[in-house]
């Protein structure tokens, strides 16, 4: 499947089929977010945060890409990603573009 940040594919006519969209949220374990904390004191990057960040991006990304290929769609244009704060240490993903078709 192709999935694309711009709203056309150069070359291509393509058939509008629908908003797609995949979602996950996400939380670090206790352990981690503790020591997650003790780094806020000193500063520097929080890795655990990160990877698990980068692991919700990947879920919602795959998720919308299995609800466009339900719609039997070639690609996927105009994706982007929102991103929420649930509670503490807890983050929704979302990932959502249009689903199309390739027309001749």
């Amino acid at each position: 499947m192709l999935v694309v940040t711009t709203e056309y594919i150069a070359g291509k006519n393509l058939e509008t089929l629908s908003l797609v969209r995949g979602c996950t949220i996400q939380t670090v374990h206790l352990g981690k977010d503790i020591m997650s904390s003790f780094k806020t004191l000193v500063g520097g990057e929080l890795h655990s945060y990160n990877e698990m960040m980068e692991n919700a991006r990947t879920i919602a990304l795959n998720r919308m890409i299995d609800d466009a290929a339900k719609l039997g769609a070639d690609a996927v244009v105009g994706v982007r990603f929102a991103t929420s704060s649930i509670m503490q240490s807890a983050a929704e993903v979302i990932a959502y573009g249009t689903a199309v078709k390739f027309i001749p």
